[in-house]
């Protein structure tokens, strides 16, 4: 099979699982570029610009069903927003960004692996000072790394028990959307550039992340798609962290 093909088939795959759940998808789509041998300054702008269009179409479907609560979001994206964009304005040495991202992407296998069915009973009350804190502390890395932060988000809220699973992937995709919109303008002032792959990944991706929010919204859960996600990503982090291809 053409290596470009397989590419995009992974790469649709991944948008409809990570926006089933409420997920831009940046931590998977990095994961892919990484086992494809794609260099670190076309990845981060790539997975900013795919989380762009795949987190605001699975937030309209998540909010629409009711998911959505802003006084948990609003304290998050209060501090995430400008640290994202202090983010996107550092340059990263090309191994350790590498390193970095593998550290990362450990988060979400872990999160796949053992608390893909984490369910709250009994919520609590959200803590303004500390949404503040983690906040901006995803929000910096979010913009330093290329991702949109659900992935450290969400098991977040959950282990707080501040939000429930789809209300969780609602806060989180819209989270996504606004932390990668920092990071790139962060990154814009790099003088980076935009190239045809790049926008023929973001129409792939945003057919898969249409698909994907629409049936993780509404329809079914997923656990083997999950599960076959969270071993491409334990390939990417072992790529990432012990070899220098």
């Amino acid at each position: 099979m053409d290596a470009n093909f397989l590419f995009f088939i992974l790469l649709f795959t991944v948008a409809f699982l990570y926006a089933s759940v409420g997920h831009g998808g940046a931590s998977g789509y990095l994961a892919l570029m990484a086992l494809f041998s794609i260099t670190p300054a076309v990845m981060k702008p790539t997975a900013l610009l795919l989380n762009l269009f795949v987190s605001l179409t699975s937030f309209v479907q998540f909010y629409r069903s009711g998911h959505f609560r802003w006084k948990v979001f609003w304290p998050f994206a209060l501090a995430s927003i400008p640290l994202a964009y202090l983010g996107g304005l550092v340059v990263v040495d090309g191994h350790i960004y590498k390193k970095i991202l593998g550290i990362l992407l450990l988060v979400p296998i872990i999160r796949f692996f053992f608390f893909g069915n984490t369910n709250v009973e009994e919520q609590k009350e959200n803590s303004f000072a500390l949404s503040l804190l983690i906040g901006g502390l995803i929000g910096f890395l979010s913009g330093l790394i290329g991702i949109g932060g659900g992935i450290l988000l969400s098991p977040v809220l959950l282990l707080l028990k501040w939000t429930d699973q789809k209300q969780t992937a609602a806060i989180s995709a819209l989270f996504i959307f606004v932390n990668s919109l920092s990071g790139l303008a962060g990154q814009l002032t790099k003088g980076i550039h935009f190239t045809n792959d790049m926008f023929l990944f973001v129409v792939i991706a945003f057919v898969g992340g249409l698909c994907g929010a629409y049936f993780g919204a509404l329809k079914f859960r997923q656990t083997i798609l999950k599960n076959v996600l969270a071993t491409v990503l334990l390939l990417a982090v072992y790529k990432l962290l012990f070899t220098s291809a």
